[in-house]
């Protein structure tokens, strides 16, 4: 019997099935207890999602006591309630924006030059224009602009609100063109960007851990009127437990397409929502708008191994023996698995997408992968670490 409090199936569920997931239960999770979380802090709601003017917030961050709450309602709105905040003129000044907006078309312009055409997740390749790291190259080619931009003390409360303290922030630009088309529907880093199959063999809780891991958010760098496509967002749907699996139904992404919002935003304004949130870009049906945003995608610090090992000499060593292994029959190929999984780099990220991109699906091929499928194709030991040092050097900033 379960505990009181306890999810229905917490005792019992232990691995999620996309075929399982229920397009009522999600409802019912959409639609239930939706005025649970207080927003105190909030100056307006607008389609159930809360608005707040950071120009009174200033005030509040300034003392410490009412900036914990604050931080506390945050974490609850991106939690339990609509998933999704908004944070009007959080760059009260939007000097910064624009002198950063000039260092990202100029970045934008090399590029193309360069006829590079960044793949992107979840829109065709080349149907918006995408920068890759961009938070190291707005470092690196205009220092001074960078430092304007991010000494925002709304970024680090927001972030701290959901990640704690020691965070790290990467960012990728995201301009969507006059006649540009939607994303479709999705969820987010990290399970968001595994396959179906991957996804499945994840167990429950780490499906509800992912969401804790990370903190979306975009900064406007223009004006975002709804004709122009600001992101679509499915507020209450980060509460949905399986989501990371039903978001490619198309039974629960007709559903996000006729209930999903948008939110007008000014230049200056960041929105920030839970990874988990089914969202997607929408479509620039303006003809003038060049919609710019700044995706920053924070991370926490707890993502991450105790020992910094050199995995891929580590495999450089280790190819040969399961090779000859599999090949004389000492080892089956279970066996070598598990060999892999212990020595290489199972996650391909953090990666540079620029060089290593997702193409052919939501991720790069990792260093297990690769390992893997060397064996499967019996290469010689000199190709299999040639390829393995190209694809390192390929990942490295």
């Amino acid at each position: 019997m379960d505990q009181p409090g306890s999810r229905p199936d917490a005792g019992r569920r232990k691995l999620y099935r996309e075929q399982d997931c229920s397009l009522r239960d999600f409802l019912a999770v959409l639609h239930d207890g939706r005025d649970a979380v207080r927003t105190e802090y909030a100056d307006e709601m607008r389609e159930n999602v809360p608005i707040y003017d950071c120009s009174r917030l200033s005030r509040v961050l300034a003392d410490d006591a009412r900036r914990t709450e604050l931080q506390v309602e945050w974490a609850d709105v991106l939690d339990r309630g609509a998933g999704v905040l908004v944070l009007k003129r959080a760059f009260p000044d939007t000097a910064p924006i624009d002198d950063a907006t000039a260092v990202f078309d100029a970045i934008i312009r090399d590029e193309r030059e360069a006829g590079s055409a960044p793949a992107d997740h979840f829109a065709r390749a080349g149907a918006n224009d995408r920068i890759w790291s961009a938070q190291q190259k707005l470092c690196l080619r205009a220092p001074s602009v960078f430092a304007r931009y991010y000494a925002n003390p709304m970024l680090v409360a927001a972030a701290q609100a959901w990640l704690g303290p020691c965070f790290q922030v990467t960012a990728q630009v995201n301009v969507v063109r006059p006649g540009g088309a939607a994303q479709q529907a999705h969820r987010d880093y990290h399970l968001g960007f595994q396959t179906v199959a991957e996804a499945e063999r994840y167990p429950a809780h780490v499906h509800t851990m992912s969401a804790f891991l990370t903190l979306q958010g975009a900064v406007a760098h223009s004006d975002m009127p709804v004709e122009s496509g600001p992101t679509k967002l499915l507020p209450f749907s980060q509460r949905y437990a399986q989501g990371y699996l039903a978001w490619r139904r198309q039974d629960f992404r007709d559903y996000f397409e006729a209930n999903c919002i948008q939110l007008p935003l000014e230049k200056g304004d960041v929105i920030f929502f839970s990874p988990a949130l089914f969202h997607a870009a929408g479509a620039n049906r303006t003809e003038s708008v060049q919609r710019m945003a700044n995706l920053l995608q924070i991370s926490s610090a707890y993502g991450r191994a105790m020992e910094s090992l050199n995995r891929t000499k580590m495999c450089e060593v280790l190819y040969p023996v399961l090779l000859d292994n599999l090949i004389t029959s000492r080892m089956t190929e279970a066996e070598a698995d598990a060999v892999i999984a212990s020595c290489a780099e199972g996650y391909p990220f953090p990666t540079n997408l620029d060089n290593d991109p997702p193409v052919g699906g939501l991720a790069p091929e990792s260093q297990q992968m690769l390992f893997a499928r060397a064996l499967r194709e019996s290469w010689k030991a000199d190709t299999f670490i040639e390829t393995l040092r190209r694809q390192s050097v390929q990942r490295e900033a």
